[in-house]
């Protein structure tokens, strides 16, 4: 049997499979004496404290694996143990309903949870998982209940969940989990970015599209690329998926080799290939991978999964940190990208029927001035330790940008009243990601030091898709001529101003747009860790002169078919190219 889910993190793996026993207890709905009210009230808070001792635990043995900015959900976990309102819900059950304290707990976080559920945004929607792993958590230590076990045979296996929390995450041995499938889940869920981290394979999304039920032993074979799950295939089929990991585990050894060599075309021509970040853990893996710098480090990151707002002085150390392990290489701080899937939970946002249309990013930044103060005083801090830039996210026009940098100033003369050093001269930059911003980019240009193209919201906006919804997705194209030619424009508005340009969208990471690049003049590309040595690969054989002169037939072709298939044929020609090397 083959199902088609989500690839939420790359890779083959093939094994038996271990299926997770979910975490579901028959609780009894029987009335308790009201003479035994104190003593519920008394169980309940000894479960709270047991529950947020073990997260305790947890976390700090979980920090020594994926590090510490990834293990700070149990914070958030801990956090809603403390939350007044979830509380005073649970005491009301108690004191209303005269239930046990467990019944109590199980019916507030089914409300929470559906009420999260009932949400449209995918992000607050994974956190209802958030709320059901807590409540699980408190509920276990009521009952008395033990703890899931896993093989303890020291046998690989691939793990099968219906959802698996970040608690369970926290028990699981990666050097004993090939690969993980889940139901349910989303891309960007804790699990998913927990897997990627450790680099896992995972397929989840599977919810509905099994005829029966996975059984522990049953053999898989899941893709974490495209999604592809086999369950009990023949052998035929499992020879082929074993040839595959073994090309896919030997390029990966091979790309190794370019770890140490300049990422220059076949003619001279320097290309910079930066890291996209979302914490400074990752910064250890781009390092090692040879990344020129950080091009986008996405800072909204630092505001999820917490009870309040990080302060400057947290941010500042983040900041630090990151721009001290890159040494002398540059770090690109994108301003807080908050609002359409990023929604921090104390911070109040209005009801929008499109938020990734609405109330967010620079938009917020510029309404809610000492919340983008704060982020910029600490940007500035941070500067005095090594190579920082500043971007500002989904500009759409020239006011926003000279708004943004009146803020911008009088966060440094705040600094200098504080006798707090800072880089004077920090360059500022803008994403291009809004269709407004590419039109006008030319005056833009007279506004900033640099461009970095975000392709990923550029290529929505400009085809008016959304390529999460799934009876369109097949029209997100990256390679439509309209792109390409918005793409050129903003090209053009750069270098005629003489300022800096790069790519920062998932687009900078696919090695068949390398000619595009090339072409246009951007030298520039920052891309998921994992995609710099295979882009890298590409430019080695390729001929930036040779770009130039294709790019005018490329901005001619009237579908992506012809610019892909114009694409190939000028792999075919870097393919000869290595092979001749």
């Amino acid at each position: 049997m083959t199902i088609r889910g989500i690839g939420a993190s790359a890779g083959i793996a093939l094994g038996k499979a271990f299926v997770l026993p979910t975490w579901e207890w028959e609780i009894s709905d029987q009335p308790i004496d009201v003479n035994d009210m104190a003593r519920e009230f008394e169980r309940l808070y000894a479960g709270i404290r047991s529950s947020k001792m073990e997260l305790k635990n947890i976390k700090d043995e979980l920090t020594q694996v994926i590090g510490q900015e990834e293990s700070n959900i149990f914070d958030a976990h801990m956090a809603i143990l403390d939350d007044p309102v979830f509380m005073n819900e649970v005491q009301g059950i108690i004191r209303r309903q005269y239930k046990a304290a467990e019944a109590a707990v199980k019916e507030a976080i089914e409300k929470f949870a559906n009420m999260f559920d009932l949400l449209e945004d995918q992000y607050m929607k994974e956190r209802a998982m958030d709320i059901k792993d807590v409540g699980n958590r408190l509920i276990k230590h009521l009952i008395g209940a033990p703890e899931v076990k896993l093989p303890d045979d020291n046998q690989p296996f691939v793990l099968v969940a219906k959802e698996l929390t970040p608690s369970q995450w926290a028990n699981l041995n990666p050097d004993h989990v090939l690969g993980v499938v889940t139901m349910a889940g989303g891309p960007t869920s804790h699990t998913a970015i927990m897997a990627r981290t450790l680099g896992i394979p995972y397929v989840l999304g599977l919810e509905g599209k099994l005829n029966q039920p996975i059984q522990t032993g049953d053999f898989l074979i899941i893709d974490g690329e495209t999604g592809d799950l086999h369950i009990n295939p023949p052998q035929n089929i499992i020879n082929r998926y074993i040839q595959k990991k073994q090309k896919f585990d030997q390029n990966k050894e091979k790309l190794k080799e370019l770890i140490g060599v300049p990422a220059k075309t076949a003619d001279g021509q320097t290309v910079r290939l930066e890291a996209n970040i979302n914490s400074v853990k990752e910064l250890d893996i781009a390092i090692r991978t040879g990344a020129c710098g950080v091009g986008l480090f996405r800072t909204e990151y630092i505001y999820m999964d917490r009870s309040q707002m990080p302060s400057e002085e947290e941010q500042t150390q983040i900041y630090r940190q990151a721009v001290e392990k890159l040494g002398n290489k540059p770090l690109t701080i994108r301003t807080l990208d908050i609002g359409g899937d990023k929604r921090p939970e104390y911070l109040e946002f209005p009801q929008e029927d499109n938020p990734f249309l609405g109330y967010r990013a620079i938009r917020i930044s510029l309404d809610q001035t000492e919340l983008f103060k704060t982020q910029l005083r600490a940007v500035l801090r941070a500067s005095r330790y090594g190579k920082i830039k500043l971007m500002y996210p989904m500009v759409s026009s020239v006011d926003e940008v000279r708004r943004a940098n009146r803020l911008l100033e009088e966060a440094k003369q705040e600094l200098r009243e504080r006798n707090i050093p800072f880089d004077e001269q920090i360059e500022v930059g803008l994403t291009i990601e809004v269709p407004a911003a590419a039109m006008i980019a030319d005056a833009l240009a007279k506004e900033v030091q640099f461009f970095s193209i975000g392709t990923n919201d550029l290529i929505q906006y400009v085809l008016a898709v959304d390529r999460m919804n799934e009876h369109i997705a097949h029209m997100y194209d990256p390679y439509h001529p309209a792109v390409l030619r918005v793409l050129k424009q903003i090209a053009d508005a750069a270098h005629q101003a003489n300022i800096g340009i790069a790519i920062c969208g998932e687009m900078a990471g696919d090695a068949r747009a390398v000619p595009i690049w090339l072409g246009l003049g951007i030298h520039e590309l920052s891309m998921a860790v994992q995609s710099i040595l295979p882009v890298k690969e590409r430019i080695l054989s390729t001929s930036a002169s040779v770009c130039k002169e294709w790019i005018g037939d490329l901005l001619q072709c009237g579908t992506s078919r012809e610019i892909l298939e114009r694409l190939n044929e000028m792999e075919s020609c870097a393919a000869a190219h290595r092979g001749s090397a």
